[in-house]
């Protein structure tokens, strides 16, 4: 189980809960609603006082008192004794309030080459329980798909022990081109076909709003929910898996470009009429640097039968630490491909920070010193200081739990918003 997995489970035992969300207020803070701020604020802490909040947000204590006590009338917030976490004060302990966990669940899912995972999550973002499934060998229709998700869903609220009726929306993500906003697959390396309504599908499938994303879009919402990226309000993301995708925050907000498929980092171009990548083009980034690239060059060099993408970077790795020289090439050259990917990164979008993550990074040649330093050399620094970059090796579940923070930025929209017309 990693850090950030184990975190949440944590938050479900511990006397005061983690919070969960991002804790930079961003200047996109005042567009939203009042109650909003106020109910992600508390959520955010953990625990709030109502003075905390009146600070924190800049609103005066009567509009806070006014606008908590609708929250509680709609059991969305609810009083505790104790103060919020790390207050110091003396005499009688200061009432601070928490979100009301019970009673509204969320499903978060990814699907993925080999094995599909799925967390269930309640209000305060604690998650409940989680299941994985091995995956198809091959691409999946829009019905098996369906079943997929299904199946996932009874998994994981057959092992919390709880009932359908709490779930109040359900995240998927996967890896493609996933127009966000419709709902639609355009395109993806595990579905059969083009232009896909899973989102409409699967919602009118399960009878619960299903919001769908790129799979590297779901990895950065758990940095900025459940990791690194919470005290940061601009950063970049960029995964290693089956594929090489890529997530931006910027002021405390997801990116997705104009029509909500932008930063496709592994199909940008780094080599002209150069390796065919899986999305049928040539010379995309993907296809010097994803597992299937380096499974393809493993199986020439170790002069095996080609396995697997696991078992042959396996191989390759262990070769590669015994001090096999074409092994070790293999991963010299993919690594001096990601400098150049990064090094775009960094000129264009200027991050403060890079975090690198995936299963694939347990794969030390890809962030070794001399691929970080070329990343820098390749960047137009002069006087600005390089980017930091951070190595984090979550495992399986935590695109899952991305997704889970996708339905529960939804379901809070849709409480509130039934609490306003109330």
């Amino acid at each position: 189980m990693t850090d950030l997995e184990a975190a949440g489970r944590a938050a479900s035992v511990a006397d005061a809960p983690q919070g969960v969300g991002p804790l930079m207020p961003g200047a996109q803070r005042e567009a939203r609603p009042l109650r909003q701020q106020i109910l992600e604020h508390v959520r955010a802490q953990g625990r709030a006082a109502r003075a905390d909040i009146s600070r924190a947000l800049g609103v005066s204590a009567g509009s806070v008192t006014t606008l908590t006590s609708e929250l509680i009338g709609r059991d969305l917030l609810r009083e505790v004794e104790g103060g919020a976490p790390g207050a110091t004060t003396r005499g009688r302990p200061p009432v601070a309030l928490e979100l009301v966990a019970e009673g509204r669940l969320v499903v978060g899912i990814k699907i993925s080459d080999e094995r599909n995972t799925a967390v269930l999550a309640d209000f305060a973002g604690t998650i409940l329980a989680d299941a994985a499934r091995p995956a198809p060998p091959t691409r999946r229709t829009l019905e098996q798909t369906l079943g997929e998700i299904g199946a996932l869903i009874d998994a994981v609220l057959a092992q919390a022990g709880r009932d359908v009726s709490e779930l109040l929306a359900i995240g998927v993500g996967l890896s493609g081109m996933v127009d966000h906003e419709n709902g639609r697959v355009l395109w993806s390396p595990h579905l059969a076909g083009a232009d896909m309504p899973l989102g409409e599908a699967a919602t009118k499938r399960f009878g619960r709003p299903v919001l769908i994303d790129n799979d590297a879009n779901m990895l950065t919402l758990a940095e900025l929910w459940f990791g690194a990226g919470r005290q940061r309000p601009d950063f970049a993301v960029v995964t290693i898996e089956h594929g090489v995708g890529m997530g931006l925050v910027i002021d405390n907000r997801l990116y997705r470009g104009t029509r909500g498929m932008g930063l496709e980092l592994g199909h940008t171009k780094v080599h002209l009429d150069g390796a065919l990548c899986r999305c049928g083009k040539r010379g995309c980034l993907e296809a010097y640097l994803a597992d299937y690239a380096l499974a393809r060059e493993a199986a020439t060099a170790l002069g095996r039968a080609p396995q697997s993408p696991q078992l042959m970077l396996d191989a390759l790795f262990a070769e590669a630490k015994a001090g096999n020289r074409a092994a070790r090439s293999i991963f010299r050259r993919a690594g001096r491909y990601l400098a150049l990917g990064l090094s775009n990164v960094v000129q264009l979008f200027d991050p403060e920070l890079v975090i690198l993550s995936g299963e694939r990074m347990r794969y030390d040649y890809l962030y070794a010193e001399e691929v970080l330093t070329e990343m820098q050399g390749l960047a137009l620094v002069d006087a600005r200081r390089h980017a930091r970059v951070e190595i984090h090796a979550w495992g399986d579940l935590v695109w899952a739990r991305g997704a889970s923070a996708l339905a529960l930025a939804a379901v809070t929209e849709t409480v509130l918003s039934e609490a306003r017309a109330a």
